[in-house]
């Protein structure tokens, strides 16, 4: 249990700051402020830290909410340094290998490994014609990542300027083209096309019309792997909360924000749904950027992010998310991993009728975690935990899909799915189970449209056309998290914290910063 204050230990002789949220975006954020010399005070209303990072345990079972994926570690080092801190001391990763498998209808696999030589051996088994355009695959996709992640994606991209610098290479890399499309120009076979440009799922993008850019996340897997967090991403969430804590910071959970206080074009605070009023002349909004906008800026005139552009803007899909665990399977399912990728018969089609037509399709493609096989402290002793994750439409469309009537239908048709092709006889070894739709990431995380993953990052909703870092509606404040620059994922909130950091100035100049504490 995390210890919780009053106040900070010397708030009155420092700068405040508030952070909204406390996703793994709106920590890194605190940490960061925290190394800067101020005062923080992080605000959440659920009962631990993490946001969809968070986890939640029934029956001995252990399931991580959201993201179960830790690609770019340095990332995290490089924050906890920043602050004074080793993050290996506070978290334990375990590098993987394979990354993930993914299975097809007609029994074929395809292992995704961090070796190059391993990797075109996959290739070659699947395809060996495609040989030569995947080494052009990859060599595309270093070249996106230095432009992508490294640079864009760790700046500030709020000025015109930094945009129209960056179209000429743009125009060079075919941002234009979709993540489907330039794998279709370099393999043949449709099952490479497909294990080449699923990434943007990830983030919450369609790879049909995702922008190219987006292909880096292939070299960022082999360039610095996929790992666990033992104890799951909310292992890190409460590492990150404990930094805070050091820094003299203080975490309110069970708290929610009903709104951000301007006044002359500055925030001034924020009021909480019970009345409290908290002052700050920094605020950092966490929350997802449609609430932060349409519901915590409601009595603010705003001049870019109005709601007529956001309801034009494209979010990210839904997700259908069944947790279970299941007793006497230690050892059973021996061919199922850590990561498994299980496609539907159809890839375009399923996704056009996610993305574009809002339908609830029969058919589905999984995504299944079994974290028991590398943490066994997720399970009761013999038993495992799991859980399928399925995209679906946002409750966006015209006639969105009635959770309430459908849920249940839906998850015995995935419980089908995994006995007829991953876990045969599942049924028998069933315990804990929940369910999550898009109707539980509205109500738990306030997600506009019940969206996985808020803003869909197309090309005219990335770097400087996504909302930004510094928010033009009020001096002083600030967004972080998926659904502003530059974008969702691990890596891309932890850079939007990175890049408040630049944006933000000292607390306390030079070396009256607050030094952190030992632990």
């Amino acid at each position: 249990m995390l210890k919780q204050p009053d106040r900070p230990s010397d708030s009155g002789t420092r700068p405040t700051a508030i952070v909204v949220g406390a996703g793994l975006g709106g920590l890194a954020a605190a940490m960061r402020l925290g190394a800067k010399g101020y005062a923080v005070t992080v605000l959440d209303r659920l009962d631990m830290p993490g946001g969809r990072g968070s986890s939640i345990t029934e029956d001995g079972h252990r399931f991580d909410l959201g993201p179960t994926i830790v690609t770019v570690p340095q990332l995290f080092r490089e924050l906890w340094r920043d602050c004074g801190e080793d993050f290996d001391r506070h978290v334990d990763l375990r590098a993987l290998d394979p990354f993930y498998e993914i299975r097809w209808p007609d029994g074929s696999t395809f292992r995704a490994r961090q070796s190059t030589e391993a990797m075109r051996q996959e290739v070659a088994r699947l395809s060996p014609r495609d040989l030569k355009g995947y080494d052009r695959f990859l060599a595309d996709s270093a070249r996106r990542y230095a432009l992508g992640f490294e640079d864009l994606g760790r700046r500030p991209m709020h000025a015109v300027a930094d945009m129209l610098k960056a179209l000429p290479a743009f125009g060079r890399l075919r941002a234009d083209r979709s993540v489907y499309a330039h794998a279709a120009r370099r393999v043949k076979d449709e099952r490479l096309r497909m294990a080449l440009s699923f990434h943007p799922l990830f983030i919450g993008g369609d790879p049909f019309n995702v922008t190219s850019m987006y292909i880096l996340v292939s070299h960022l897997e082999k360039e610095f792997g996929v790992h666990y967090a033992m104890g799951g991403v909310a292992a890190i969430a409460r590492a990150m909360a404990r930094v805070i804590e050091r820094q003299g910071g203080l975490l309110r959970l069970n708290t929610q924000v009903d709104e951000i206080l301007v006044d002359r074009g500055a925030a001034q605070g924020v009021r909480l749904v019970e009345g409290e009023v908290l002052h700050a002349p920094v605020v950092v909004s966490n929350a997802d950027t449609g609430h932060t906008y349409d519901r915590l800026l409601r009595n603010h005139v705003r001049r870019r992010w109005t709601s007529p552009r956001l309801g034009r803007s494209r979010w990210s899909m839904g997700l259908f998310v069944w947790y279970f665990g299941t007793a006497g399977t230690r050892g059973m399912w021996s061919d199922v991993g850590h990561h498994t990728i299980l496609n539907g018969p159809r890839y375009r089609g399923l996704v056009r009728d996610i993305f574009i037509k809002g339908r609830l399709a029969r058919d589905m493609s999984l995504y299944v975690h079994r974290p028991s096989i590398t943490d066994p402290s997720v399970a009761p002793e013999g038993g495992d935990t799991f859980y399928a994750l399925s995209p679906v439409p946002h409750l966006g469309f015209d006639e969105p899909v009635d959770w309430d009537a459908v849920a249940e239908p839906y998850r015995r048709r995935v419980q089908e799915v995994l006995e007829e092709r991953l876990l045969p006889g599942l049924s028998k070894h069933l315990t804990a189970s929940r369910v999550f739709t898009p109707h539980d990431f509205r109500d738990r995380y306030l997600s506009t449209r019940g969206s996985g993953f808020s803003i869909e990052p197309r090309i005219l909703q990335s770097a400087w056309f996504r909302p930004h870092n510094v928010s033009e509606e009020a001096t002083g404040l600030y967004l972080v998290g998926a659904g502003t620059h530059p974008g969702a994922g691990l890596p891309g909130v932890l850079s939007s914290a990175e890049v408040l950091g630049k944006l933000v100035p000292d607390a306390v100049p030079g070396p009256a910063q607050m030094k952190v504490a030992s632990e």
